[in-house]
């Protein structure tokens, strides 16, 4: 199967995997879209199979990523995704590759990706990147992890920006919340679903939007497309803790680990 690198010029015709038929969220995968143009002339590349299925890579030069990284002339990988029967057939392995060979020839030092130093949801597979060559360079308090893929022995080492690597959030009352429109689901989730689940609950919800690049690099969490804290302490990169049915076994599961 072929993989096709959406741009400016198809942007508006073609789909972006996710959300795609989730009509509740249509303004919100609108968003992405507005997103990704801007990024796109920054040097941002979303490349996807050519099917109508989520199998797709993100992938930009670090010091534009909106990840609060410093990775100095690497590229950072944003969502990496392969789902369903697309599983298992090679498809991840020829997104990576592709992007390899790219950096490369931009004279890259390698690459650089935020994981969890155990399964965290809307990121990468630590243990398949692992496999395809990453080391661990850095990990934070609260379950963040930093790989990296260099090109050359003597490559520089990335590394978190500090407030991340802290690993906790300035505001220490209630529960706060920081996102972005990198993920065609968060803003009707945060401004809708959580909003509601936490007036039901009368819990003190404070929702910070990371509106632009200088913003998310300077933010307390790596999972810039979402994470939840409590009273200062990270609980979960989860989507789904936004809806009344999860919220409390997903809040308790994790304040709890």
């Amino acid at each position: 199967m072929s993989y096709i690198t959406i741009d400016q010029t198809n942007i508006d015709q073609e789909h972006i995997c996710c959300a795609f038929s989730d009509k509740k969220c249509a303004d919100s995968y609108s968003l992405k879209k507005e997103w990704l143009k801007n990024e796109f002339d920054k040097g941002y590349v979303f490349r996807r199979i050519n099917e109508r299925a989520k199998v797709f890579i993100e992938y930009g030069p670090a010091e534009m990523s909106w990840i609060p990284v410093t990775a100095p002339n690497y590229v950072m990988l944003g969502c990496f995704w392969v789902s369903g029967k697309y599983k298992g057939k090679g498809h991840g392995k020829a997104l990576l590759q592709e992007v390899i060979s790219e950096a490369k020839q931009q004279g890259k030092e390698g690459l650089v990706t935020v994981v969890g130093t155990k399964k965290y949801h809307f990121m990468s597979d630590t243990k398949w990147l692992l496999k395809q060559g990453f080391q661990e360079c850095e990990t934070t308090p609260a379950g963040f992890s930093l790989l990296y893929l260099p090109f050359e022995e003597d490559a520089s080492l990335p590394h978190f920006n500090e407030l991340a690597r802290r690993g906790t959030c300035p505001v220490k009352d209630g529960y706060v919340v920081y996102y972005t429109n990198r993920c065609p689901y968060t803003e009707y989730h945060v401004r809708e679903s959580l909003t509601e689940t936490a007036e039901k609950r009368q819990l003190n919800l404070n929702v910070i939007k990371l509106e632009n690049m200088e913003q998310a690099q300077s933010a307390p969490t790596p999972a810039t497309i979402f994470s939840l804290f409590h009273n200062g302490n990270f609980v979960t990169t989860d989507l789904s803790v936004c809806m009344d049915s999860r919220f409390d076994k997903i809040v308790s599961k994790n304040l709890r680990g």
